[in-house]
C-alpha cells in the first residue's frame, strides 16, 4: 500500500448516507482488495448503469426510479469514485475496471440485459462486452459515449498532464481544496455544457472536496487508454444506441459520428440544447428514450 494513502481516508459513508441520494438502497461489498459501494433496485432483466469519469450513483438519482419499474437496476461506484475505494497498489486502467466489474456481477449473480453508460462509463461497458462474447450481447447504450479517444491537441495534452498530477501525491489534497469554493465546481459543470441546478451541484462539491475522490479520478484519467477499444468497436455486433447531447462541450461530435460508423448496428438521436450531463439534466426524457431502445430491441 503506497506510503500516501493516510492522506486519503475513504470518503465517509456515515457522514453521507442520511443526505445521500437512495442510501438505503446502497450496499458494500469487498473483491480481490477492491471495496466496491453499488445501489440496486426494482425486479425483473437486469440493467447496468455506469456513470462517467468524476461522477458517482448520484448522477441516476432522478432516472432510477422509473427504469425500477420494469427492471433490476444496478449502479456502481467505479473504483476511485465517491464510496468505491481506489486500491493504490492496482492501476485505475479500464482493464482493471472491466475485470473488477465482471467479478462484482459474477458475485451478484447478473449478466444484465442492457448496460447504460455515460461518457468514460460507456467505455467500460462496451470493455465488458467485448471481454465476455461467449455470454448473451447486452444492449449498449452510450450516453454522450466516450469511446474513442481524444483528437487533436488534447490527444498530446490530456494524458501525459493527468499522469503528472496523479504522480504528485499531494495533488488531490490541492484540488479537494479548491473545490471547497462553489463557483470552481459550478464553472467545471458548465464548461461540459450542462446546467444543472444547485443540487446536482451540492452532490459535485461533495464529491470533489474529498480527496480520496480526486485521486482515484486523476489515476484514472492518468491510465485511461482507449487506442484498443477503438480499434474493437466493430466487433460490437450487438445493438448500440447513443444519446448525444447538443450542445456537449465534452466530447467532440466528430468522435461520436466516427464511433457511429464502426459499429454494425448502431444508431443515434440528439437532444437539441442539452450538455455532456444530459441525463442529470433531462432525467424524464432520458429515462424513457432509455425504455424505448430496450423495448425496441425486446421486439
Amino acid at each position: 500500500m503506497a506510503i500516501w494513502d493516510a492522506l486519503y481516508p475513504s470518503m465517509d459513508w456515515e457522514a453521507n448516507r442520511r443526505s445521500w441520494p437512495h442510501a438505503a438502497h446502497s450496499h458494500f461489498v469487498t473483491l480481490h482488495d477492491q471495496k466496491w459501494h453499488f445501489q440496486t433496485f426494482g425486479s425483473g432483466p437486469a440493467l447496468l448503469l455506469l456513470h462517467g469519469t468524476g461522477a458517482s450513483t448520484h448522477s441516476w438519482r432522478d432516472l432510477v426510479l422509473t427504469l425500477s419499474e420494469s427492471h433490476t437496476v444496478i449502479c456502481p461506484d467505479l473504483p476511485g469514485h465517491a464510496f468505491s475505494d481506489y486500491n493504490s497498489d492496482k492501476t485505475n486502467s479500464l482493464k482493471y475496471m472491466t475485470d473488477g466489474l465482471a467479478t462484482l456481477l459474477n458475485h451478484l449473480d447478473i449478466w444484465p440485459q442492457a448496460i447504460i453508460g455515460h461518457s468514460a462509463g460507456a467505455a467500460v461497458g462496451a470493455n465488458l462486452i467485448l471481454k465476455h462474447p461467449k455470454l448473451p450481447a447486452p444492449v449498449l447504450i452510450g450516453l454522450n459515449p466516450a469511446w474513442l479517444p481524444l483528437t487533436g491537441l488534447a490527444s498530446w495534452l490530456f494524458p501525459p498532464a493527468a499522469k503528472i498530477l496523479a504522480m504528485n501525491p499531494l495533488s488531490g489534497l490541492l484540488f479537494a481544496k479548491q473545490a471547497a469554493k462553489p463557483s470552481v465546481v459550478r464553472n467545471l459543470l458548465r464548461s461540459t455544457g450542462s446546467h444543472l441546478d444547485d443540487t446536482a451541484l451540492s452532490y459535485y462539491q461533495r464529491l470533489l472536496q474529498t480527496p480520496s475522490h480526486v485521486r482515484g479520478v486523476l489515476a484514472m484519467m492518468a491510465a485511461w487508454r482507449l487506442n484498443r477499444l477503438g480499434q474493437q468497436l466493430p466487433q460490437l455486433t450487438g445493438s448500440v444506441f447513443m444519446l448525444l447531447g447538443g450542445n456537449d462541450r465534452t466530447i467532440p461530435a466528430s468522435l461520436a459520428t466516427e464511433s457511429l460508423k464502426l459499429m454494425p448496428k448502431a444508431t443515434s438521436r440528439t437532444f437539441a440544447g442539452l450538455g455532456h450531463l444530459a441525463h442529470e439534466e433531462a432525467p424524464a426524457a432520458v429515462s424513457l428514450q432509455i425504455l424505448e431502445w430496450i423495448e425496441q430491441v425486446r421486439h
